[in-house]
């Protein structure tokens, strides 16, 4: 990379590199490499094609059920543009444009690998879209995640054709209306160009991606939340040091228990004598659990790595080799299993931040019940534990290991589906909770806090509870939980993480 520029297809596509692309709003160029690759496997595909007596799947024939269909050399566009428009049948809620913006980045990655087919001039259009916030409207519902994620990527891709509709300068306009402003005349597809859009794993994939970067944040977020709460509640420090870590050597209980004594480091609180010679264990296994969670997030985007440097639309060419091999990278298994087990590593993170919110209000430890200033009239943090325990239900819910289902489609042909984009998708939903779950504890944890003075906790503690109360302020008399509870969630959300 230089300057503000990203050449897709010049080396792997890393979590740094995406967090950078889009962080810095990154124009992307096709490297010139990726051309020679993508034009080398075109070539060798329109000759093939010429030659070849024997079918080639999706290419010379028809799709799925319909693969034993042959399909004339005059109308094998024809039949890729058909393709597209028949697919494009995403339903739902419209996806975030950040994913979008993500789907367009991997699917143009994929492309330059030079296995797919296409011309150039295709993966150039998907980065002009890219380039021009052009963003196709895609809904979040639709893909069994088995030939790849279909229906939403033939939403991505119709208006390359000049058909569906695209969100761009805020507006909903038709992609024939914005190809024309632009100047640009529709793609006219050739053989197998369709089916190289369609097929691949970058719904899931953009998905399960913007998912574990937030989950990356939050994971840090909860460690710090989690600091705030032990300190309040007068917890011991000894659970987090080094040496008992060591003793059981998995990598994110020791990366937990190391951030904690950075984040604790300078309170008097943590440091003060105990009368206490345990804590619960929602304070006490933080290194354990919250560990966990974070051992399964570098498990997931290791894997989510490899396959968004992955050639996942099918068949696949290999114009060194003069094969063409109909075979079944589309399917979405290797990441639909990872999905699932973040999923239960997420919403453990909830599970145990209810349970440490739900500690600070039971009126332990020289705490008052429900943290309440001025009890009698007011209830204090009483209802804020119940929103959460109804969110750590409800993530619970989304637990399901969704690829362990599967429907039959496609006439019987596609017989086993992973279902990966329901487990991608559904990740937001426990990401959406956590955010709020962890919010109740943080505006537990300050309210607690507020009964240890005159004594501080540590540095880093205190600077970040002193934007909180710029946001939110101690509660003395009861007042509108949620608005409290909104702040905090957008004072989460944007806090700067400096640690």
């Amino acid at each position: 990379m230089k300057s503000n520029i990203y050449r897709v297809g010049s080396g792997k596509l890393t979590f740094a590199i995406i967090e950078k692309i889009l962080k810095d709003k990154m124009t992307l160029e096709l490297a010139p490499q990726a051309k020679q690759r993508i034009q080398k496997c075109r070539d060798y595909l329109d000759k093939k094609t010429r030659e070849s007596k024997e079918p080639l799947y999706g290419i010379t024939t028809g799709f799925g059920s319909l693969c034993n269909k042959s399909i004339s050399f005059d109308e094998l566009g024809r039949l890729q543009e058909n393709l597209i428009k028949s697919h494009s049948c995403s339903v739902g809620e419209e996806i975030r444009p950040e994913i979008i913006k993500l789907m367009l980045l991997f699917k143009a990655h994929a492309l330059s690998l030079g296995h797919s087919g296409v011309q150039v001039g295709t993966v150039e259009r998907i980065i002009d879209f890219f380039n021009n916030d052009i963003l196709p409207v895609v809904y979040d519902r639709g893909s069994l995640g088995a030939s790849g994620d279909l229906a939403p990527l033939a939403n991505l891709f119709v208006p390359l054709i000049g058909e569906g509709d695209v969100n761009y300068k805020g507006k909903r306009r038709t992609a024939k209306d914005v190809l024309e402003e632009f100047g640009w005349k529709p793609i006219k597809l050739m053989s197998k160009e369709g089916l190289a859009l369609l097929n691949g794993t970058q719904f899931m994939s953009a998905n399960g991606v913007f998912a574990v970067l937030n989950a990356f944040r939050i994971s840090k977020t909860a460690d710090l939340i989690g600091a705030i709460s032990l300190d309040a509640y007068d917890g011991r420090i000894e659970p987090f040091m080094d040496c008992i870590q060591q003793m059981r050597p998995h990598r994110g209980q020791i990366e937990t228990g190391e951030r904690f004594r950075k984040i604790l480091k300078g309170s008097k609180l943590i440091i003060q004598h105990k009368v206490h010679v345990q804590d619960p264990y929602s304070f006490r296994c933080m290194p354990q659990v919250h560990g966990a969670a974070k051992d399964a997030i570098h498990y997931v985007a290791s894997v989510l790595e490899t396959e968004i440097n992955s050639v996942t639309d099918n068949p696949t060419i290999f114009p060194e080799k003069d094969m063409i091999i109909s075979g079944g990278n589309f399917h979405g298994e290797p990441i639909a299993i990872p999905f699932d087990y973040l999923a239960i590593a997420l919403a453990e993170l909830g599970d145990i931040s209810e349970r440490r919110t739900a500690q600070l209000i039971l009126g332990l430890r020289d705490l008052p019940e429900f943290l309440v200033a001025n009890p009698g009239l007011n209830s204090g943090l009483m209802i804020p534990q119940y929103a959460a325990a109804s969110m750590v239900s409800q993530n619970k819910m989304y637990c399901f290991a969704a690829s362990s289902d599967s429907i039959v489609s496609s006439n019987g042909q596609e017989d086993m589906v992973s279902m990966g984009a329901n487990a991608a998708t559904k990740l937001h939903k426990i990401i959406d909770n956590l955010e709020r779950i962890l919010g109740i504890e943080l505006l537990n944890a300050a309210q607690a806090m507020e009964f240890r003075r005159p004594l501080k906790s540590s540095p880093i503690i205190e600077n970040y509870l002193s934007g909180y109360r710029k946001q939110v302020a101690f509660i003395r008399d009861d007042v509108v939980m949620y608005k409290q509870i909104n702040k905090t969630v957008d004072y989460l959300k944007a806090a700067e993480l400096n640690f």
